[in-house]
């Protein structure tokens, strides 16, 4: 949590719904699975799970189901990878991009979101993940990109980082009491600004939702799987692993590995190239207030006043960055 990019994957027939309404589906797909993804992630810091043990779980699961399609697609990835790059260099090329794909969609955002649930509630989540995604989002098309910054969407922005100062405020002044929520927004915030780089070069790369969801996937496969049993068995990292329910384990891998990252990371993908980085974050002003909302009842969670107000914050400056609601407008209704 934005020029047009034609979706490219290679299929034995063509889709035969337009590309608007696919990715208008692919929006709304995102969306729930967003919501759902804070209120599931931030429930789990209440179960049996280290957040290190859900964050494998999201991998193994999600690797193994892309390892047979990666094979079946093997001759469009490399070429998709290594869009604009021909001759020697597109097999170096492709690999390296896999490699930072793989590393800041895959376990880059999943390490330091899971690590941030622990330690903060739901409603910090929905204003810093989210909620901040395009501000970070931002910065990286007008850095990567050269995409020009407009006067309402800088509105937009402003209030995007008012709403973030409100919650983070509060929650440095909670630190001086002794309380970690800090740690956890600091993590949220780092997981939107990585997830965010992973749509900008998704865009500037011209890699397709395939090819881009096949690197994280495969690339988390490669080096995590493997590396997490050894970390455990030089006792670097706690686990829980083997005395966790076999209900909760199966859960986590097929949300976490299934539905919020293969299923929700394709559709992104697939957001991000027809709509393009920014605009597409913007599409997820529905997502704080709803998130935070019903953290309410389903996690007890109460919405403090901070919290309230970022939310509030981050949802306008949302809506008025997306072009939802007239700056011009808005200002003249809050002069009368």
């Amino acid at each position: 949590m934005i020029a047009r990019l034609n979706w490219r994957m290679s299929v034995p027939a063509p889709s035969t719904v337009p590309g608007a309404t696919m990715a208008r589906l692919c929006a709304v797909t995102v969306l729930l699975i967003w919501i759902s993804f804070i209120l599931v992630a931030r429930g789990s810091a209440h179960a049996t799970l280290t957040p290190f043990d859900i964050a494998w779980l999201r991998f193994a699961f999600s690797g193994l189901v892309v390892l047979p399609i990666a094979w079946h697609f093997r001759r469009t990835l490399r070429p998709g990878l290594a869009a604009g790059v021909g001759g020697a260099t597109a097999g170096r090329v492709a690999l390296q991009r896999a490699l930072a794909l793989g590393l800041a969609g895959g376990l880059g955002y999943s390490l330091l979101a899971y690590s941030g649930f622990f330690l903060a509630p739901a409603a910090h989540a929905a204003v810093l993940l989210p909620g901040t995604l395009p501000l970070w989002s931002t910065i990286g098309a007008l850095v990567l990109l050269g995409e020009r910054l407009t006067l309402p969407r800088l509105a937009g922005l402003a209030l995007i980082l008012a709403g973030g100062a409100a919650v983070a405020g509060t929650s440095l002044l909670e630190a001086l009491g002794g309380q970690g929520t800090w740690r956890g927004d600091l993590l949220f915030v780092a997981a939107s600004m990585i997830w965010a780089l992973y749509g900008v070069l998704c865009r500037r790369w011209r890699v397709g939702a395939l090819q881009a969801t096949a690197a994280v996937a495969l690339v988390a496969l490669v080096l995590a799987v493997p590396l997490y049993p050894l970390l455990l068995w030089a006792g670097q990292l706690p686990t829980r692993l083997t005395s966790a329910p076999l209900g909760e384990i199966a859960f986590q891998a097929i949300y976490q590995g299934g539905l919020a990252m293969l299923v929700a990371g394709a559709a992104f993908t697939r957001v991000v190239a027809h709509f393009g980085p920014v605009r597409t974050t913007m599409f997820t002003a529905i997502v704080p207030p709803l998130a935070a909302l019903a953290a309410v009842p389903l996690l007890g969670e109460p919405l403090a006043p901070s919290a309230l107000l970022g939310l509030a914050c981050v949802t306008l400056g949302l809506l008025v960055g997306g072009g939802a609601v007239s700056w011009p407008r808005l200002a003249s209704s809050a002069a009368r």
